[in-house]
């Protein structure tokens, strides 16, 4: 019970903190933060990357990240698995009460910059609220346990080093993605890497 104690702390603090963040977005306190992250990411990042970004943002879709979740449990050999692809499900729960009970509508059309003509069916479930964003708990939620999984192999520390380091470079492209596309304000991603990464450092009780 002592080693998982640490898990269950980090996941009750880390839901608390998500809890916290939604009421104080829910009070509009970050209105001028959003609107001025946007229009700086805007503004110092090349068109260019409106494709690559784009390609990222439906990579971290529920289909596509569902899929890979399962293919890491499967390479890693985790039986348990099962009950983080339930964690994993679940967390979309609290995306989807956010996205219904906090007033926080989404950038306006002109900062939009998606521009692939392809979207995946989860796309289209848009209750009302671009607040948390699931493309950020996703990706928290599959890094967490990708780190965890690869801190548990024989890789030499450089080895893991360098794959920790591309999960970092992963996760901050998909973030800033979420922003730079107008898809979700900044608040919107940080209340999604709250969400999921509660619900990460819960399943790692079942690795």
């Amino acid at each position: 019970m002592k080693k998982h104690l640490p898990f269950l702390i980090g996941f009750v603090i880390l839901l608390l903190a998500f809890v916290f963040f939604s009421y104080l977005v829910h009070k509009d306190l970050f209105i001028q933060f959003d609107f001025d992250t946007t229009v700086k990411l805007q503004d110092n990042i090349s068109r260019q990357l409106d494709t690559p970004f784009s390609y990222l943002s439906l990579v971290g879709s529920f289909e596509i990240a569902s899929g890979f979740l399962l293919l890491l449990l499967i390479i890693f050999k985790k039986l348990k698995g099962i009950f983080v692809l339930f964690f994993f499900i679940f967390l979309h729960l609290p995306e989807l009460f956010g996205k219904m009970y906090v007033n926080h509508p989404g950038p306006p059309y002109m900062f939009f910059r998606y521009d692939i003509d392809f979207l995946f069916p989860s796309s289209y479930v848009q209750p009302g609220s671009s607040y948390p964003s699931g493309h950020a708990a996703r990706a928290v939620f599959i890094s967490i346990v990708f780190a965890f999984l690869i801190h548990k192999t024989k890789l030499s520390k450089y080895q893991k080093y360098l794959v920790y380091g591309l999960i970092l470079a992963f996760d901050l492209a998909m973030l800033i993605s979420r922003v730079y596309l107008a898809e979700h304000w900044s608040s919107d991603v940080i209340g999604g890497i709250f969400l999921g990464a509660s619900f990460a450092v819960l399943s790692l009780l079942f690795l």
